[in-house]
């Protein structure tokens, strides 16, 4: 497995700013929209005071003050050129450093508008301040290397001290001579490319560094999809494989050592298991500064929990689809002494298709899983673990006494909310909740939705949800044949699950990625993990 972090410059990525493409795209836009805004809005500004002083003719007869709109045009152009999706990295390139330098030259020729025999005239200072203006917004909004910065500065500053040292020679001698106020001319300049290079270097710095943060074994972590009790979960890319990947790691503010303990004893449990309705597990390590992280496949779909909030209780046909696929995952796990202890809607994904088979659930988060086998310790007396909503009694009672025969009762719990869309029993309280699961018997889901409700899977759903264990299905796979018995009668077809994905399914993808980063503003929180842990 992997164990270390490995510096990789992925496809898209840009070797001479280090950048995606994407945002290197994003940026350049960026700049050319923020320029023109700026640079008009100046112009514009100017124009409204001459005209309040009475100057409005000469302002606008000032060859000078054409040379703003213009650069505004050309960091148009910059934008517009920009917002084809389909550029390349050297297309990219080219037309930043084409854009910096057509603009640096049409400001320098502000200094041939000067008032001849004074230093500091109003069209010269205002060249000088517009390129070095310039250059600044660039290294601050453009990504880009130190080396880069500085090349495209000396490039202003040869353009415009050569501007200077021409206007100047045609000029009558005065008290300073020409190779002074080209001296002026270009230190002005390069303390402008001084300044730009060491933000350029900075900001650029910072930008490696969150990357790097972001970079786990052959895997570099792009966005969080989502949290649970043991750790964050963030959308990745293999260095070299093109395969979806989802990269789970444990952050070490969470990384006692029984949670380290738990963490890995997870992804060894999960990687056992090989059911086509459970998360299949890639890979796994830690970091040189003690992150633990596992990659798995990445499902781009909506959890049940999502389903439900956004479609509203589902047909009998498809729940009957739904938990099948559930029992069959979990009868692989309890058939090698696994169970999984936190069966809940937020823990099923539905994807529109894997395999060829549609509409498929996959099963996922075994932080909790417990191997009967073995005693490890990792549960502790009186400790509840799981979701009080989906707990079954004796998992309340004693934590330590799970069976196989607790998942099912979650499961029950799953299926009775897809059903209803509303939990078997609610409270105000963990305490009230835990006290209905323990002695309220359930109230059937037909009594609860207005929706038909087969007969067969009511009864499923209220054996499944008795108190005692050895009133539920005696067996995952027993509760398999059940719901195989119920299919039967009312199949979910290929055809219903792709009309439903092409019409529904896009939109409610969509909203519930929506949806994880709204709760989640903060994508960029695992390089704060790694970088807290190399302090």
């Amino acid at each position: 497995m992997t164990d270390n972090v490995v510096t990789h410059t992925g496809p898209g990525h840009s070797p001479s700013t280090g950048e995606p493409r994407g945002f290197l795209r994003e940026r350049l836009g960026f700049l050319g929209k923020v320029y023109a805004a700026l640079g008009m809005g100046f112009y514009a500004a100017g124009n409204l005071a001459a005209a309040a002083f009475g100057d409005a003719g000469r302002q606008l007869s000032d060859p000078a003050t054409w040379i703003v709109p213009a650069a505004c045009a050309v960091y148009l152009g910059q934008w517009l050129l920009t917002r084809g999706p389909s550029r390349d990295r050297v297309t990219l390139l080219a037309i930043d450093a084409t854009a910096t330098i057509l603009a640096a030259g049409l400001h320098s020729l502000m200094v041939f508008t000067s008032i001849p025999g004074e230093l500091a005239g109003m069209s010269y200072t205002r060249a000088l301040l517009l390129v070095t203006f310039g250059l600044l917004v660039r290294a601050v909004i453009v990504p880009s290397s130190a080396q880069r910065t500085l090349a495209l500065g000396l490039v202003a500053t040869v353009i415009s001290a050569t501007s200077s040292f021409v206007w100047y020679a045609s000029q009558p001698p005065g008290s300073l001579s020409v190779l002074l106020h080209t001296v002026f001319t270009a230190l002005w300049c390069l303390g402008a490319v001084v300044i730009s290079t060491l933000a350029s270097r900075v900001i650029y710095g910072l930008r490696c560094e969150v990357r790097e943060a972001k970079r786990l074994g052959q895997y570099t972590l792009l966005e969080k999809i989502g949290e649970g009790g043991m750790g964050a979960v963030y959308r990745a890319s293999h260095a070299m494989l093109r395969r979806p990947t989802a990269v789970k790691l444990l952050p070490l503010e969470r990384a006692g050592a029984e949670r380290v303990q738990r963490f890995e004893r997870e992804v060894q449990l999960t990687s056992q298991l090989t059911h086509p309705n459970t998360i299949s597990i890639f890979d796994y390590g830690r970091t040189p500064e003690g992150v633990f992280y596992y990659a798995m496949e990445y499902l781009d779909g909506v959890t049940l929990e999502q389903l439900v909030r956004m479609d509203g209780p589902q047909s009998s046909a498809r729940v009957i689809h739904i938990l099948r696929q559930i029992a069959a995952s979990l009868s692989e796990a309890h058939g090698i002494g696994l169970v999984h202890r936190d069966i809940k809607p937020g823990n099923v994904i539905l994807v529109a298709e894997r395999g060829g088979a549609r509409d498929v659930a996959k099963v996922v988060d075994f932080g909790l899983v417990k191997d009967l086998d073995e005693d490890n310790g990792l549960t502790a007396e009186g400790r509840i673990t799981g979701t009080p909503h989906y707990l079954a009694p004796e998992v309340i009672l004693s934590p330590k006494d799970v069976v196989p025969q607790s998942d099912l009762y979650s499961l029950g719990c799953v299926g009775y909310y897809l059903l209803t869309g509303q939990r078997v029993f609610e409270g105000n309280s963990v305490i009230e909740v835990c006290s209905h699961h323990l002695s309220t018997p359930p109230v059937p889901p037909e009594k609860r939705t207005e929706q038909p409700v087969h007969e067969g899977l009511s009864a499923i759903l209220m054996m499944c949800l008795a108190k005692a264990p050895a009133d539920r299905p005696a067996s995952a796979e027993a509760l398999v044949d059940m719901l195989d018995a119920c299919q039967v009668a009312l199949p979910w077809t290929s055809a219903q699950a792709r009309a439903w994905w092409t019409l529904r399914g896009p939109a409610l993808v969509a909203k519930a990625h929506r949806h994880d980063h709204a709760e989640d503003p903060a994508v960029n929180e695992v390089a704060e993990i790694v970088a807290a842990a190399a302090v």
